[in-house]
């Protein structure tokens, strides 16, 4: 079974796909088309976005899903013309906090992810320059770092330091673990001071070789065997130096981020 979903938005649609996913995923067998139309604010984007969803019904004689977060509710009732099921994210909680702040919603529109509070827009932006700068031991000036991400080459550590840095302001920096480094199966001595900041990331053998195989093609680099040697090698080093660690083979960035987080005692709010 197949059917298609929009996600709607007045804004980026990030709120709206990344609550939409979430959802679908408890809908196993059912495969999903999926698509975001971000800034929809005003009549005439919302009677092409419900022309759009019309056609698509016309196409597949199945309902449409839409996934809505415009606050705008003149616009939802134009999309919601097309006969889509109509699924409004902030539906089930605008009424209760207007009660309970005894306010009215404003309606006012892109106000998700505005730049209302531009220090930490400002420290997003210095935690991701830090975790740029700080890719894959390429500057270990660790001294300002809230954490620092320790594994073999392709184990995740770029993609969730810059996860970590644009969401949450965390200058994290990543090391890979190099051969000569799991030769000696000791710390790096530039790491040791930081040890109480380190944090392992390790995956399964047979991803990380497929993972390398895209990145060098027919290379030792991507054997399976050497991916193996060297994941051995990084567990026993980080157990040696106690360092915690976790596998990232069937974990998504966000979630290795709250792991990553919940460990280190960090509390950010997103954006």
């Amino acid at each position: 079974m197949q059917r298609t979903v929009f996600f709607i938005s007045d804004s980026t649609g990030i709120t709206a796909e990344t609550i939409g996913n979430s959802i679908l995923a408890q809908f196993e067998g059912i495969q999903f088309d999926k698509h975001r139309l971000p800034f929809v604010d005003d009549a005439h984007k919302a009677e092409a976005a419900a022309l759009r969803i019309k056609t698509r019904y016309a196409q597949t004689g199945e309902r449409p899903i839409v996934v809505n977060t415009m606050a705008d509710r003149g616009l939802c009732e134009i999309v919601a013309a097309s006969g889509a099921l109509m699924l409004d994210v902030f539906a089930p909680f605008i009424g209760p906090l207007e009660e309970e702040l005894a306010a009215k919603r404003s309606g006012m529109v892109n106000r998700s992810h505005g730049l209302v509070d531009f220090d930490k827009y400002e420290a997003r932006i210095e935690a991701t320059n830090y975790a740029l700068a700080h890719d894959d031991g390429v500057d270990v000036d660790y001294a300002k770092a809230d954490l620092i991400l320790v594994g073999v080459s392709r184990s995740g550590k770029t993609p969730t330091c810059l996860y970590m840095a644009l969401h949450y302001g965390v200058k994290a920096a990543n090391y890979p673990l190099t051969d000569d480094d799991l030769d000696k199966l000791e710390l790096p001595k530039r790491l040791r001071p930081y040890k109480d900041r380190l944090f392992g990331l390790t995956i399964d053998p047979q991803r990380l070789a497929q993972i390398r195989e895209q990145r060098r093609p027919g290379s030792r680099y991507a054997t399976v065997q050497q991916c193996r040697w060297e994941l051995e090698q990084a567990d026993r080093l980080m157990r040696q130096a106690g360092i915690s660690s976790l596998n990232t083979t069937h974990v998504s960035i966000e979630e290795i981020a709250s792991k990553i987080f919940e460990r280190f005692g960090i509390e950010r709010t997103m954006f």
